[in-house]
């Protein structure tokens, strides 16, 4: 922690020890690939089922550890919810060596087929948040590494969990934000219309990071993705928490066979992964 009275840079404070200031860790504390979950305690939920790991940062709301699974480097961080406390997450995170990140959630589906407890794998993010807006124009796409989408298919595939793939909406507000009415019942026109929109364009999921995440992502040339367990379906209205056990390991399978695919590409050669790899 910063004492009282240590002065630091405003641009970009650290504590006395060069530990990030939000975060708190410093280089040599995280993995190149790190799974962002929202919950900090999902952070210990991941990291029981690693090889071995230790906590290396707990601050406020983001909580991270680091550890090997399956022969392979890896840390968790959670954001917390939203757009700000992931960006926040990015930035310290790259700051100390991070590159890989995969963001492990939960979402509400806008499809009446989805079931309750089925994982979605985001190929792309309506960006409904603020957060992002910080960074680049509205035009920008807020677009997952297709590396890391076909890790996470894989990953799927590998456990034999049941996953779709689409566009996700990232939104800041997790009731008008998503077609929730607020106190009272409070609700704009725009709000009450929402999934109906939405739907038209084939959007698959609510959610409040993807966006962020693949928008800073891009600009600063990292891998990302997320997938996400349905707890809340908006057609049927139906709500449960289920396929927690399931993101989870879809994440932690992902991030090893994301170091496989790296290495593959190293023996090879090449800059980005393809079959050809494989030959």
């Amino acid at each position: 922690m910063t004492m009282p009275g240590t002065k630091v840079s405003a641009r970009k404070p650290v504590t006395p020890d060069r530990k990030q200031y939000h975060i708190e860790v410093k280089e040599g504390d995280v993995a190149q690939t790190v799974i962002l979950p929202g919950d900090p305690q999902r952070v210990e939920r991941i990291s029981a089922r690693w090889d071995s790991f230790r906590t290396t940062g707990m601050h406020r709301q983001f909580v991270t550890h680091t550890g090997v699974y399956k022969g392979v480097p890896i840390s968790a961080c959670s954001t917390g919810i939203g757009g700000p406390g992931t960006a926040i997450v990015i930035e310290e995170l790259a700051n100390v060596g991070a590159r890989d990140f995969i963001r492990v959630g939960s979402c509400a589906t806008l499809k009446k087929e989805i079931q309750i407890g089925d994982l979605i794998i985001s190929t792309g993010a309506v960006r409904l948040d603020g957060t992002s807006k910080q960074y680049i124009r509205q035009e920008y796409p807020a677009a997952p590494s297709y590396e890391i989408v076909l890790a996470l298919i894989e990953a799927a595939e590998t456990l034999g969990v049941k996953y779709h793939l689409g566009v996700s909406a990232s939104t800041d507000s997790f009731y008008l934000g998503q077609s929730r009415p607020g106190f009272g019942g409070y609700e704009q026109e725009w709000s009450a219309g929402l999934i109906r929109e939405l739907q038209k364009a084939n959007v698959m999921n609510f959610e409040m990071e993807a966006a962020t995440l693949f928008t800073l992502a891009s600009i600063y040339g990292f891998r990302a993705g997320a997938v996400c367990a349905v707890y809340a379906n908006r057609v049927a209205d139906e709500f449960a928490v289920r396929g927690e056990d399931a993101v989870i390991d879809c994440g932690n399978e992902a991030a090893k066979i994301l170091a496989e695919m790296d290495t593959q590409k190293t023996r090879k050669g090449k800059k980005a992964w393809s079959r050809a790899v494989l030959n």
